[in-house]
């Protein structure tokens, strides 16, 4: 079964909340690329410490780098799948 792009932006990603998200993800990228700690490339994600959603802002002190695995894995148990 093939992955359904444009139901997938119909249904999730086209909401204005998940748009004001997205933006605000970029935006802290942007930040962190401005002052030299990541660049483009370079294989790393810009995570919250504080979830926006809980809270959170695009404040320097709330910004981390982590590697992609790190950031985007935490859902998955010993096994590799999401538990």
């Amino acid at each position: 079964m093939k992955r359904d792009y444009a139901k997938e932006y119909r249904e999730y990603q086209g909401k204005p909340s998940q748009i004001k998200n997205r933006s605000t993800r970029n935006k802290a990228r942007r930040l962190l690329e401005k002052t030299g700690v990541v660049s483009k490339g370079d294989g790393k994600d810009v995570s919250h410490k504080v979830a926006l959603k809980k809270g959170g802002s695009n404040l320097r002190t709330n910004l981390t780098v982590q590697s992609t695995t790190k950031n985007r894995g935490w859902r998955k148990g010993k096994k590799g799948y999401a538990i």
